[in-house]
């Protein structure tokens, strides 16, 4: 049975009577995400009990008060991950940066203003799968409440002609997202393949795009190894900002 909590380097998530516990896919997303120190406005996707939004307030806090720090807005269907989220949010030390909507991205969309610089989402993705008797995790697991192209024209309205999107999806999945994105005029310009041993299948892909990219970038990243500390030393650097254990 998964804890009531999981807890970080510098904040906890609580994750009690929620449909999606703490996982892998979304540390990844939020540790590999490409920050530039410029953005003022941050938008996570489905955000869950709020990791990948707490995940990028900690890449992107400041230390220095002359450059304002990013506003980050999180939006999540379900009614009691939406209600853990914000209580996880107000709970860290980025309570004031950190917002988050119940709501359904279509309608977040239409209220929108905002204009954002980096989006992130670990999206629903199974589409032919058996239905969960758990209808909260049907909902958070299943692409039927939130099309990818669904996805991709929300993101396509809410990006900034120069921001980025970043998501992680199985390579599958990926690949038929990246077919309706060009019809929203996003590109890939960056992508990771995971692997979690150096002998499995692909994983997850983790992917980054961008209206104009000036390039395209693909490497890959390898979870376990054989050696007796059992994870990669390049996933060890890539996630020790976060784990506890590294």
């Amino acid at each position: 049975m998964a804890n009531d909590y999981f807890r970080f380097k510098q904040f906890t998530v609580r994750q009690s009577g929620v449909p999606m516990k703490v996982g892998t896919d979304g540390v990844l997303l939020g540790a590999w995400a490409r920050f530039d120190g410029q953005e003022r406005h941050i938008l996570d996707i489905g955000t869950g009990t709020g990791l990948i939004a707490l995940m990028a307030a900690q890449r992107t806090a400041s230390d220095d008060p002359r450059f304002p720090e990013a506003q980050i807005d999180a939006v999540e269907i379900d009614e009691t991950s939406s209600k853990m989220a914000a209580q996880n949010a107000i709970d860290s030390p980025w309570r004031g940066r950190l917002h988050i909507h119940w709501q359904s991205l279509q309608d977040y969309t239409t209220d929108c203003t905002i204009r954002y610089d980096h989006i992130l989402s670990n999206p629903p993705y199974f589409t032919e799968s058996l239905v969960s008797p758990d209808s909260g995790r049907t909902l958070a697991r299943h692409a039927d409440a939130l099309p990818f192209d669904e996805l991709a024209r929300c993101t396509a309205e809410l990006l900034a002609p120069g921001g980025r999107f970043s998501l992680i999806l199985p390579p599958e999945a990926m690949a038929a997202f990246t077919r309706l994105a060009l019809d929203h005029g996003l590109r890939c310009a960056r992508k990771t393949d995971v692997f979690s041993t150096p002998t499995s299948r692909i994983k997850r892909t983790l992917a980054e795009f961008m209206f104009h990219p000036s390039r395209y970038d693909a490497d890959f990243l390898v979870i376990a190894d054989e050696g007796r500390h059992g994870y990669s030393e390049e996933y060890r650097d890539l996630t020790r900002a976060f784990y506890l254990k590294f």
